[in-house]
């Protein structure tokens, strides 16, 4: 197919289209939340047309404290959702349920990497044991407004202190078990941290993960002025030795020991912030993300309902860490809010073996399942045999986050996890915007594969060009968002002026979301990638996701990574990073693969560099750093911040591959 080039600023040439259509399974669409497009559009215009009235029917179903008299004061940038309101997010996810006789509920169920173990908390319990942490807290002196960071493996003592802190009012900021010390001083620094909420070790992939010694050299660090940090709390996980420092180090289980399992919930306001999560920048230090109450756990709840169109009897699977956004929304605050159960694994998808996945779902029977697609490409690269002979029948839905999902990966995820007959939710949200926005509604919404459909009720989504005018139809440009919703970010934390020349300068009164995107025929939402992933060629703006698609189109191919790198003549060459699930990696391929290039898109997308890798530089949360593989192209050393690279040795292995 023929590219289509336009040089005009931020438009993006569009050049492969899909035209697989999936329709909502009928058996599925007659017992879903919102069952027909029609149910869709009706939502969808009421909350655009009186967006305040839409917000004040569904806070309804938050047990507020004190009740808001104004739902929505906008002064751009900056919103205040129900600003007089007051409530608490902790009691929101368990006290409601409680009192509503549903204690004996389970909330979660947890299963370790190691084997056999496993346990489950109702919610009764759970409310119990963030009652007594939240306790423990207080006489620590932590106190409403402090931050406290949580840097845990994925357990659920790590929910229990996310509520915990909610409960006291307390600020959690928690940092990725993957990170090291200095970015946990770092995150520490910027938070003004008072408490850390750690553990002895964490199991990933067979290995005891140092967490409290990497805390403990964070508190030491020479980096930074000395630490605010007064408080440690340590939970024994693996029994692993661990030096404990007298007067700032206790014990989880002597913290919690004796205190009340019925600690009232102190009512906040609805602009009071609930959570910092630092995402990292391509420059600079990492930007401290700030979520507040109510608007956060009401489109987190809300969101979840709608895109997982989640029932009673439901055991959701989002595979997230709680040290990102997913985690914060997907895995504690949305289903919890919601009263539903939700299953969590401490684990990497490849420890004991590359079929883990699979032997969970078997035996725990989930029917939700929320993953990332550099994992659904790692399932395809590992083999079927890791997937044939497990009983997968309890999935009724499946669902995409992250990044982009290519079409090669949409449809064997569709025919092999979800055995043909699971929808796919393939959402597109950011840290940024506390929760989905974009989603099929999977009882109402025709799936593409690779796209994200139509935007929830209350987003306002459009895509321009760098002067800020809306684009054609089927032409790329900046996706941007023309109102507000009650989950978006209130700022950067400490940093008001980066949050204003970030998000809302380039693109005066709207939010720019920093992702290219295109719209169909149909109305549906395409994303192109980063802004700054698009490549300029011979004057022609090309989207990598649609060349990376391309690429993993080929049978060789498990992965793939398109970047530009400076040329003399066309301004910038297309160089790609390819990992193999078969072949072999010699200059045949290399021509193979620019001629699949070429025969999908056209000439002027294929590859003047194929690399060929065994791994990807990827951050901790599976996302391909593609700023780094810029450098790698041009000969560059590498600058920015690097602290989410989850293996450091794979920058030294591609630069010393051959070309």
């Amino acid at each position: 197919m023929a590219a289509e080039g336009s040089g005009a600023a931020g438009k993006v040439s569009s050049v492969m289209q899909e035209a697989r259509v999936f329709p909502p399974p009928a058996a599925f669409a007659q017992r879903s939340r919102i069952g027909s497009l029609d149910e869709y559009r009706r939502l969808y215009d009421a909350a655009a047309t009186d967006p305040e009235a839409f917000w004040h029917e569904r806070a309804g179903a938050l047990p507020w404290m004190k009740p808001y008299s104004c739902v929505l004061d906008w002064q751009p940038p900056l919103a205040r959702w129900f600003a007089d309101g007051q409530l608490n997010a902790s009691a929101a996810c368990l006290d409601q349920h409680v009192a509503a006789g549903k204690g004996d509920k389970t909330a979660i169920v947890w299963v370790g990497e190691p084997t056999g173990e496993r346990r489950t908390l109702t919610y009764a319990e759970l409310l119990a044991e963030v009652c007594r942490f939240a306790a423990g807290l207080e006489s620590l002196g932590v106190k409403a407004g402090d931050v406290v960071s949580i840097y845990m493996p994925m357990t659920p003592e790590l929910v229990i202190a996310m509520l915990g802190c909610a409960r006291i009012g307390a600020v959690h900021s928690v940092i990725f078990g993957g990170f090291s010390s200095e970015a946990i001083a770092d995150r520490n620094h910027d938070a003004r941290a008072v408490a850390v909420i750690t553990a002895d070790g964490g199991w990933r992939r067979g290995a005891q993960l140092p967490l409290k010694k990497n805390v403990d050299a964070a508190l030491a660090s020479t980096s930074h002025p000395p630490t605010t940090v007064k408080h440690v709390v340590v939970l024994r996980r693996t029994g692993q030795p661990v030096d404990m420092v007298p007067g700032r180090d206790v014990w989880w289980h002597d913290l919690v020991a004796g205190m009340p399992a019925d600690k009232a919930p102190t009512p906040m306001d609805s602009e009071a912030p609930l959570f910092i999560l630092y995402t990292s920048g391509s420059t600079g230090k990492p930007k401290g993300i700030k979520h507040t109450t109510a608007g956060y756990l009401l489109w987190a709840k809300t969101t979840a309902e709608w895109v997982f169109d989640l029932q009673d009897d439901d055991l959701f699977w989002c595979t997230a860490d709680c040290g990102w956004i997913t985690g914060h929304s997907y895995v504690t605050y949305g289903p919890l809010a919601a009263g539903a159960s939700i299953l969590i694994y401490e684990g990497a998808p490849n420890a004991p073996h590359e079929g883990r996945f699979w032997e969970i779902i078997e035996q725990e029977r989930p029917t939700i399942f929320y993953t990332a697609p550099t994992a659904i490409r790692s399932f395809m690269k590992w083999g079927l045999q890791h997937i044939e002979g497990r009983d997968l029948s309890s999935l009724r839905l499946l669902g995409s986050v992250g990044e982009g999902i290519n079409p090669e990966a949409w449809i064997w995820y569709h025919e092999v996890i979800g055995g043909g007959r699971c929808p796919i939710v393939d959402t597109w949200w950011q840290t940024e915007t506390g929760g989905i926005m974009m989603s099929p509604l999977p009882g109402c919404t025709p799936t593409k594969p690779g796209s994200c459909t139509l935007p929830l009720p209350g987003v306002v989504p459009q895509i321009v060009d760098a002067a800020g005018t809306p684009v054609e139809p089927g032409e790329g440009g900046w996706l941007v968002m023309q109102q507000p919703w009650p989950g978006m970010l209130r700022g950067i934390w400490g940093d008001d002026e980066r949050f204003v020349e970030t998000y809302w300068s380039r693109v005066p009164g709207k939010y720019l979301a920093g992702d290219n995107a295109r719209q169909d025929a149909d109305g549906y939402y395409w994303i192109m990638g980063r802004i700054d992933d698009v490549l300029n060629v011979a004057g022609h703006r090309l989207s990598t996701i649609e060349i990376e698609s391309a690429l993993v189109s080929h049978p060789a191919v498990a992965e793939a990574a398109a970047v530009g790198r400076p040329h003399d003549v066309k301004g910038e060459a297309v160089a790609v990073f390819v990992t193999l699930r078969s072949g072999t990696p010699d200059d045949a391929l290399k021509d193979a693969l620019r001629k699949h290039v070429r025969q999908q898109i056209g000439a002027l997308a294929a590859p003047d560099d194929v690399h060929f890798a065994a791994v990807l530089p990827k951050t901790r949360s599976g996302k391909i750093m593609r700023r780094l593989l810029r450098d790698i192209a041009a000969g560059r050393e590498t600058v920015g911040d690097t602290t989410t690279l989850e293996d450091y040795t794979v920058l030294a292995s591609l630069r010393g591959n051959d070309e």
